[in-house]
């Protein structure tokens, strides 16, 4: 950098010295030229001074203001040597107008005002004088451009105080306009952040994390983030550094992978998932439960008990009913819920197999201890040593004195950025599914602050997304014997009931999302979906329909008893109600769910009752109805069984 400089500046000192040596030589206009060769030698020597201090110099604004330099320098000796003496004839011809001295003088001023503000914003921090810099005459067209290279130049020299509020001043220009972020990043803003964000003190770290995040607004901006090693140093923050660091860090993550999918696997590269897991289990659940993802360290010991305990619950499982579960075998074992749930069943679920994983571990060590000596006691300190760290990298008791605040706004973040993380990435879905992760957003769902549960409900919501269309991801994280996959359900059901409008859309989707994971028998999902139809809000109307023809499509290998399930819940009705009355986006859905049920269950009594020939026949006539795709395959279909079954709209065949 301190070579290039100087040859930046090899230039523009040698055109000073020209102009002043000509302006010595003028035969004309002499005072003039003396006036400009005293601007010009002071220039020559901030030049010169420039050159000494090439090391420090901030490169973006040193170019743009030398060139300028260069420029006005060339047009000076061009002047100047015009008033060289070259004989009485050629003088005579040769016209220089008064103004262009004082329009070159005034170039001449503006050249030194910048070279001397160049100098004094990248003085190092004892150099720098405290008071305000102000704008150089170059930031007369652009002043942010100027403000933006004085806190970048800051950050280059500036001491941890200086820097951290240049970092402040930097996020207030992000915040304010997308321009600004780019004009950031493009004058090398992002490397002096980051070595901020690693180096710096607490609330400098916070600032310039802070400032990451905010410049990250589109996917050009994001992948130049992620190119100058973002991933890295978020990452040995999120292992070492202090929790308010943290959070801010982690809420970066969320923007970046919200703005650019792409990166999602360069954050899992550097082990994010099991960080943010980790942050998200503290307080949250145990460390280390049946749930946490079995550590490389494991000893040989912990594998065979973890294996005795798999192969036994397996052994269970063997001989259970086959034919309800569309997921092959899923449906052989009894699916956990039954009529009636209180409030706090997921915390009875996490309390007893918390208690029968300890029993069964003590029963295996007690094995293991007679068969090989003293094993049993070996396992447990094993244990106990693993207990006493924490996966994110810090001690628990450093974690624990942190303020409420901020433990709540860590779980927000880690739970707004598994979200994005997991959103349409199947194995980044596997790997949270295999860690602790779905218990914690169930115990969240009910206990955490209204931000956790949202994020929490989101996040919910991707991943059941992606099993939807993922059948292993599906068998794997949602089994029905699952503790964790009971108390989530039963969170999402609770939270359905409730009605809580900030929460159902998410949750609504969940559950449309895991539609294939319920046995026939599992009426008690389908009746709340069937209330919604009789709310106010129209997408909770659209998001329900659309939740109940997951259920209800041939694509559910149990589409036929789901069908007569909405029927036994009073959805019929509310469906013809919405086809005739509903919203342009809720009338379609409704639609399409009313042609399935009618498809499935054709000789319903209901359905005759509740006149849903008389509706179909009706929504055949309306063109806006007919032009979706799905409708107008299905309706013809579904007329045709109506009428095969329904002679008349207020009978029904059995």
């Amino acid at each position: 950098m301190a070579d290039l400089v100087k040859q930046i500046l090899a230039k523009p000192i040698q055109l000073a010295d020209q102009v002043i040596k000509a302006a010595d030589e003028a035969a004309s206009f002499k005072q003039e030229c003396a006036e400009l060769k005293s601007k010009t030698d002071k220039l020559a020597g901030l030049l010169r001074q420039a050159a000494r201090a090439s090391n420090d110099l901030y490169e973006r604004p040193t170019r743009r203001i030398l060139d300028d330099t260069e420029q006005v320098l060339d047009k000076a000796l061009a002047l100047v040597l015009k008033c060289r003496g070259h004989g009485l004839v050629k003088r005579v011809f040769t016209i220089i107008p008064a103004a262009a001295f004082r329009k070159m003088s005034s170039q001449l001023e503006n050249s030194i005002g910048d070279v001397s503000w160049l100098l004094r914003v990248s003085a190092s921090a004892g150099d720098r004088d405290d008071g305000y810099l102000g704008l150089p005459p170059i930031a007369t067209n652009e002043p942010i451009l100027c403000l933006i290279w004085e806190q970048i130049a800051i950050l280059y020299t500036g001491s941890l105080e200086d820097r951290s509020d240049a970092a402040a001043s930097l996020v207030s220009l992000a915040r304010d306009n997308d321009r600004y972020g780019k004009l950031i990043i493009e004058e090398g803003g992002v490397g002096p952040l980051l070595k901020l964000v690693k180096e710096g003190k607490l609330e400098g770290q916070e600032n310039a994390a802070r400032a990451i995040g905010l410049l990250g607004r589109d996917p050009e901006s994001v992948e130049h983030l992620i190119h100058a090693g973002t991933c890295s140093v978020f990452a040995k923050i999120l292992k070492e550094g202090s929790m308010k660091v943290q959070a801010v860090v982690v809420w970066a993550v969320s923007e970046l992978v919200a703005r650019y999918p792409k990166c999602q696997d360069l954050f899992v590269q550097h082990n994010i998932i099991r960080l943010l897991v980790g942050h998200l289990a503290f307080e949250t659940v145990q460390e280390h439960s049946k749930y946490a993802v079995v550590s490389k360290a494991t000893s040989m010991h912990q594998a065979v008990v973890l294996a005795s305990n798999n192969n036994a619950n397996a052994n269970a499982n063997i001989g259970a009913n086959k034919g309800n579960d569309l997921d092959e075998d899923r449906s052989q074992i009894p699916h956990p819920f039954g009529n009636k749930q209180s409030l706090n069943r997921m915390h009875t679920v996490v309390t007893n197999s918390m208690a029968l994983k300890g029993q069964t571990n003590g029963l295996n060590q007690d094995n293991v201890a007679k068969s090989n000596g003293n094993n049993g006691a070996m396992l447990n300190s094993v244990s106990n040593h693993q207990q006493s760290l924490s996966l994110s990298g810090v001690s628990n008791k450093a974690r624990e004195m942190e303020d409420p605040a901020t433990k709540t706004y860590m779980k927000a973040m880690a739970a707004r950025a598994l979200w994005h993380l997991a959103k349409g990435n199947s194995p980044i879905c596997k790997s949270i599914t295999e860690s602790r992760a779905l218990l914690c957003f169930a115990v969240l769902l009910e206990k955490g602050s209204k931000d956790v549960q949202y994020n929490s409900a989101m996040a919910l919501m991707e991943i059941t997304a992606v099993a939807e269309e993922d059948a292993e991801l599906r068998r794997s994280a949602f089994k029905p014997n699952s503790p964790a996959c009971k108390a989530v359900v039963d969170q999402i059901l609770r939270i359905i009931e409730k009605g809580d409008l900030e929460l159902l859309v998410p949750c609504i989707k969940a559950i449309g999302n895991l539609a294939r994971t319920f046995r026939a028998t599992e009426t008690r999902i389908i009746s709340p979906l069937v209330k919604l139809l009789d709310e106010q809000e129209p997408e909770v109307f659209r998001e329900a329909c659309i939740g109940l023809t997951k259920f209800a499509c041939t694509d559910n290998y149990l589409h036929l008893d789901h069908s007569k399930s909405i029927i036994s819940a009073g959805g019929a009705k509310h469906l013809v109600q919405l086809v005739y009355f509903g919203e342009q986006n809720v009338q379609g859905c409704a639609l399409i769910l009313l042609c399935y049920i009618a498809l499935n269950v054709p000789d319903s009594e209901e359905l005759a009752q509740a006149e849903v020939l008389t509706v179909l026949e009706w929504a055949s006539k309306q063109a806006t109805m007919i032009q979706d795709e799905n409708v107008e395959k299905l309706l013809p279909e579904a007329k045709g069984k109506l009428e095969l079954y329904q002679s008349r709209g207020s009978r029904g065949f059995r």
